[in-house]
């Protein structure tokens, strides 16, 4: 335990001193409806001109919504696929759990929110914030079944957030979070599956491609009821997000690893388009381990199409 606190810490230390003062200042309420690229002086550091790259764009608009007391942000992306098709479903654990045999073909959505909860912690800079992601692959084909839920995960997620001006190569570093994750199944018994995990996410951008560094640290769960001792073999010891916007449509793409001699991970690679008002359509690609958490263990091989309402820019 004393290992985790000094690791939290140090990593903690190390963002704060990296970290340039760089004021995100509050709006006053008259203002909350002009444009972003008019808040973008008032709102970020003036030696950037306007026009707001994108990261720029959704941080403004973020700030925009802080007196409104009817507004939940959006934290990863929110989308609903009623067609995905698995190529490798093992459907083992279902059916102990279940009894029945797993369908390939299912729907899997998504729902991710977040709110502020503080802001300008240190120097007129850092804000805290909460998030909630939930995760849900239903057998909604099952009919003979009562089209039961195959898994839902859940991920409460703390963010202390720093806002930055750092350059490397080209790339801005735009942001960088130290957070907590909790992440389970809220399932009990030998079904149960959770793990709780700090990181540190670096964001860079580019005109209009977005990279995020995201290494993290399980903290050790040293009960005897650890359900899932071995996840980061397959889940891995992070991610690299990239995301890409050219016009009306987005490309991204998201690779996990472990890093040892017997390779295991994921990739998932993400197509969005125009498809009606605000609302995109969504081509979704999933490879790899940790998918789902009950099935952690088994390979995914998953495409999926349907639409998305909130993404990362």
């Amino acid at each position: 335990m004393r290992i985790f606190v000094k690791r939290f810490l140090f990593i903690l230390m190390f963002i704060f001193l990296i970290t340039p003062e760089l004021p995100l200042r509050a709006q006053p309420r008259e203002q909350a409806s002009e444009s972003a690229s008019k808040n973008k002086s008032e709102t970020l550091p003036e030696s950037k001109a306007s026009p707001p790259s994108l990261f720029e764009r959704r941080m403004v608009f973020e700030k925009l919504s802080e007196h409104n007391p009817f507004v939940i942000l959006p934290h990863k992306p929110t989308y609903l696929l009623p067609l995905t098709y698995n190529t490798s479903a093992d459907g083992s654990t279902f059916k102990s759990v279940t009894g029945d045999d797993i369908q390939r073909a299912e729907i899997k959505f998504q729902l991710s929110l977040k709110i502020l909860m503080a802001q300008n912690l240190f120097k007129e800079n850092g804000q805290l914030a909460f998030a909630y992601t939930q995760q849900s692959n239903w057998q909604a084909y099952q009919f003979e079944q009562s089209s039961p839920f195959r898994e839902t995960n859940h991920e409460a997620e703390l963010m202390l957030s720093f806002f930055n001006d750092t350059h490397i190569s080209g790339f801005r570093n735009q942001m960088n979070t130290l957070g907590l994750i909790h992440h389970s199944n809220g399932r009990t018994g030998k079904f149960s599956r959770s793990w709780n995990r700090i990181y540190v996410n670096f964001i860079f951008e580019k005109s209009n491609f977005l990279v995020s560094i995201k290494p993290w640290f399980r903290i050790p769960d040293k009960t005897k009821r650890d359900e899932n001792p071995d996840i980061e073999k397959f889940y891995g010891y992070g991610e690299i997000l990239t995301h890409y916007r050219m016009g009306d449509y987005t490309f991204g793409f998201v690779l996990r690893n472990n890093m040892r001699k017997k390779n295991k991970g994921a990739i998932q690679v993400d197509w969005t388009f125009p498809f009606y008002g605000k609302i995109n359509g969504y081509f979704q690609y999933f490879n790899g381990y940790g998918e789902s958490l009950i099935d952690y263990q088994d390979s995914t091989n998953r495409f999926g199409l349907g639409i998305i309402l909130t993404n990362w820019l």
